[in-house]
């Protein structure tokens, strides 16, 4: 099978499965209790009948849930994600808005954790019962077992209020009204201290697999042939044992891909991070249906994206591996 062949057949695949998830977001929300048109009323100061239901029939919420449901997927198909009562604009128009802050941030952070998790995970290993093998896998096992929400407050508290490094909070600085390459810089600054709060757990994760595969692929007969041939250590390590070792780590980062947009709202509410994560906490809160709709509807379908990616680099990785096998 072709790349291209692949690549079309996974994206049919991934149009079912979010067509899926579409209908059961769609029946999970409605199932909830609370009726939004009665929380605007009562935000309003209004408690008449008649203004609630002027509301239901104004949002469509007056109708049969079968009915809202196809209104809903028709909608989507033609990326109408609904009307936000709350926020007075489009779905669309609001997550558009608000997904590149947080594509930036969960990229980074994704990379940050491979890299950093991947480069100490083979130190480990090569360091096998020494020192530097026990203090990288206490460090990892202290950011592996320290909440999210506390390493982003005490990385706020410590490196923005008493050190006064970076910003603790924020997109970019407000009123500065960079452009170019400043503004690229000071995006960049606000940016240090979630991406790094984001991917310190997943970096222990990836540390602890990479370190734990490659004792086990430098066990193996073939990485025993290359020492027996006379191969450099540093030649086994790269081409033999790290390349074999890679392949589950990259199994796993496909996999985490949909905790890391998960973990995105957490921080993204502690650092102010002006993404979808925050948009999603604030629409729980105020009831708002057709943006938490929308908000899950992006995250299944960056996470679809990121599994595709995922099972090309094993390709890469590893050519042995066909596509489609």
């Amino acid at each position: 099978m072709s790349v291209i062949r692949f690549i079309l057949a996974r994206l049919v695949k991934g149009a079912v499965i979010l067509l899926a998830i579409l209908v059961l977001n769609f029946l999970l929300i409605h199932a909830a209790p609370g009726d939004p048109a009665a929380v605007m009323a009562g935000e309003a100061g209004a408690t008449d009948e008649q203004f609630i239901a002027d509301l239901r029939a104004r949002f469509g919420l007056d109708q049969p849930l079968s009915t809202q449901l196809w209104l809903y997927i028709k909608g989507a198909i033609q990326l109408d994600l609904g009307y936000s009562y709350r926020q007075g604009m489009p779905v669309a128009d609001l997550i558009w808005d608000r997904l590149p802050a947080t594509l930036l941030l969960t990229m980074s952070a994704f990379v940050l954790s491979i890299m950093l998790g991947v480069a100490a995970g083979v130190l480990a290993a090569s360091r096998q019962g020494g020192w530097g093998d026990t203090i990288i896998s206490t460090v990892a096992m202290i950011f592996y077992a320290t909440p999210l929400f506390w390493i982003a407050l005490m990385a706020s508290l410590l490196f923005s209020v008493v050190l006064g490094w970076l910003p603790g909070f924020g997109y970019e600085t407000i009123g500065a009204n960079y452009t170019g390459m400043a503004r690229v810089l000071d995006i960049g600054r606000h940016l240090i201290l979630p991406a790094t709060t984001l991917g310190l757990f997943f970096t222990a994760v990836y540390m602890r697999m990479t370190r734990a595969s490659m004792l086990e692929v430098s066990r193996l007969d073939f990485v025993k042939t290359a020492r027996a041939k006379g191969l450099r250590p540093g030649i086994i390590q790269r081409r033999h044992i790290l390349r074999n070792a890679l392949l589950p780590v990259i199994t796993l980062a496909g996999l985490q891909a949909g905790q890391i947009v998960g973990g995105a709202v957490l921080t993204e509410t502690v650092f102010a991070w002006p993404g979808i994560g925050r948009l999603m906490f604030e629409a729980i809160s105020q009831r708002d249906y057709n943006v938490l709709l929308g908000v899950f509807f992006v995250s299944a379908a960056m996470v679809l994206l990121f599994n595709l990616i995922t099972d090309i680099l094993y390709v890469i990785v590893d050519p042995r591996i066909r596509i489609g096998s």
